[in-house]
């Protein structure tokens, strides 16, 4: 597998919203690859297919999106590794285990290794997330991300039962206006579709780094359940064009509120 030429592909749009997409790269550096084992090496906790299902969805919207796998350095973690959900299950900055607490490699990484992937990947995925809303700020005097996730609907050593749906995490309110939020809610519970607000997952590192409403800057995460849109929530993790498309009326709905709200938003 050839490596991409850059560690983040950016797609600038002239709207007030950016899609950050941290976890739907595959790519592994060939050192990397090979440290992991039999079961690490099939990915299976990537974000399957997210950034197709929101293409096209919102004219104008800016992606950041990070082409590396989360096994090479979860780029919806803090640096300094803290844990999002102290008391619960979780993997960390460099993962050493999988979704399902199984370890995934062979020769697990040190310190220095992780050091070198905070530099050459974490680092340069979040100077371009910075920059782009540094720069949708300056244009619309708000920036609205939108951090795009999805995961399992069933992980038990995650979270009891099966995972609702829409799974909208706010950093319990912290991290966005308060409109942004309902707007969300509002469209997912018109569907019909099982769904929480501040659940099991509230918003990532992503989330609640960017998140300053009082200066402008809102961050919202979605975690869809996978059963939303994949065939089968097991390899080869094919997405399901039916229910794709089923989903992707919303989620567009979602994206097209939160734009309107931006010009009642400025700082």
């Amino acid at each position: 597998m050839s490596p991409p030429v850059v560690p983040v592909e950016v797609a600038q749009g002239d709207g007030p919203v950016i899609l950050g997409l941290p976890h739907t790269g595959t790519w592994l550096p060939h050192d990397i690859r090979a440290a992991l084992n039999d079961r690490g090496r099939v990915l299976a906790d990537t974000d399957w297919h997210i950034h197709d299902l929101y293409a096209g969805l919102l004219p104008g919207a800016t992606t950041v999106r990070a082409t590396f796998h989360r096994y090479v350095i979860d780029a919806n973690r803090g640096p300094q590794d803290e844990s999002l959900y102290p008391g619960q299950n979780t993997t960390g900055l460099v993962p050493t285990t999988d979704f399902e607490g199984e370890p995934i490699w062979q020769t697990p990484p040190v310190a220095g290794d992780v050091a070198d992937r905070l530099a050459r990947f974490h680092a340069p995925y979040h100077a371009a997330l910075l920059a782009e809303i540094e720069r949708v700020k300056a244009l619309h005097g708000v920036a609205i991300l939108y951090d795009c996730h999805s995961i399992r609907s069933v992980i038990p050593f995650l979270f009891d039962g099966v995972l609702p749906d829409f799974n909208i995490g706010t950093a319990d309110g912290a991290s966005c206006a308060p409109a942004i939020e309902a707007a969300a809610q509002e469209v997912a519970a018109a569907t019909g579709r099982p769904f929480v607000v501040n659940g099991r997952f509230r918003g990532g590192w992503t989330t609640r780094h960017y998140g300053r409403p009082e200066h402008g800057v809102h961050a919202i995460q979605m975690e869809l359940a996978q059963s939303t849109h994949l065939a089968t929530e097991a390899p080869p993790f094919d997405l399901d064009p039916a229910k794709a498309d089923r989903i992707r009326r919303p989620l567009g709905e979602i994206l097209h509120r939160l734009a309107e709200l931006a010009p009642t938003l400025k700082a």
